[in-house]
């Protein structure tokens, strides 16, 4: 650190920070501002009242409108006075941080305060939403890879920071058991069904771990027979890492391209490789023959999975350590909001 910077964190409120269970928006706002509290910064974060931190937390919420629908909603207003309650102390910070977990609306208010403003994207941006941001050219976007900076043509002010996670808190899975995992939300995007397929073609076991929803019980829950193809529901972090460290391989035949995908970096920090599809991000997280292989489609996947296996499980955890580090990313961060004082 060169110098303590008071800092604005501003992350959603849709529940506590870190999530309950899982929220990787939600997860990574709280490593991160755990971290740059640990490096000497002056860090208040603007969160719900039940939010566990080791920063200053400021609350105008008790609980987030995921656990109280009926009293807070719409949601955007309340994620907008969470904001607004930032801006109103701008005085009091150096750099205000904005963690948008679905849309930057921050950069409405970025012309609006005296202090310089980050603002995180956390979603693949089409591009009538490129469109309407080229209204605030001058703001500092922060894209979590390249292929999601691709899209941001014409903006001078974008950095690729990756996520981070808190590594040495992740096992280690020396010895796998004969069975693959599928975690994420139940969408089709996120490749649920095509990972069935897999299982199914190749006759190993497939344990599947996320919130059940309608697309779950209409297209997945037909599925699951116990025995080839098992749902273990959502789980805890432990219960997560449990899951990844026993897991020959995390499968992750991703439908569309994403910029990003925690899951990946989170099974490669327990030694658990990938298999997964060549969409959005994946290439940049995964490197070929390190921490997994990414494949061109599902038949060479399948054909690949003894490749997947075969690799050394303690140099999987290594690439994770090396690259997905929360205090590389905490010091990705500090050197973008010094940029952001010194230079505008």
């Amino acid at each position: 650190m060169t110098r303590a910077l008071r800092i604005a964190h501003v992350g959603p409120v849709a529940t506590t920070i870190p999530a309950a269970r899982n929220g990787s928006v939600e997860l990574v706002t709280a490593l991160l501002t755990d971290a740059l509290v640990a490096r000497g910064h002056d860090v208040t974060l603007f969160a719900t009242g039940k939010t566990v931190t080791s920063a200053k937390l400021h609350a105008i919420f008790e609980a987030g409108y995921w656990e109280e629908p009926h009293t807070l909603w719409p949601w955007e207003l309340c994620e907008l006075m969470n904001l607004a309650a930032a801006c109103e102390r701008a005085q009091d910070f150096d750099v205000l941080h904005y963690q948008g977990a679905y849309y930057p609306m921050s950069i409405a208010f970025s012309r609006l305060v005296p202090i310089p403003m980050v603002h995180t994207l956390h979603h693949q941006p089409n591009p009538g939403q490129v469109a309407m941001w080229r209204r605030y050219p001058d703001t500092h976007y922060v894209a979590l890879s390249q292929y999601q900076a691709s899209v941001l043509t014409g903006f001078p002010k974008v950095t690729t920071i990756p996520h981070g996670l808190d590594v040495e808190n992740f096992p280690f899975g020396k010895s796998p058991e004969d069975y693959l995992v599928f975690l994420g939300r139940f969408t089709p995007g996120k490749g649920v069904l095509e990972a069935i397929e897999v299982a199914k073609r190749t006759g190993t076991r497939l344990v599947m771990a996320a919130s059940a929803d309608q697309y779950y019980e209409r297209h997945i829950a037909p599925h699951v027979d116990g025995t080839l193809i098992q749902y273990a529901g959502e789980l805890d972090f432990q219960g997560k890492t449990r899951l990844l460290c026993g897991a020959k391989a995390l499968l992750y035949p991703v439908q569309q391209g994403e910029p990003f995908g925690l899951v990946l970096a989170e099974s490669m920090a327990c030694g658990t490789p990938v298999a997964a599809l060549n969409k959005g991000a994946v290439p940049e997280i995964v490197a070929q023959g390190v921490g997994g292989f990414v494949f061109a489609d599902l038949d060479e996947l399948v054909q690949g999975l003894p490749a997947v296996y075969a690799l050394d499980r303690a140099r999987v955890r290594e690439h994770a350590v090396a690259h997905y580090d929360v205090r590389t990313m905490a010091r990705a961060y500090e050197a973008l909001y010094l940029s952001c004082l010194d230079h505008g």
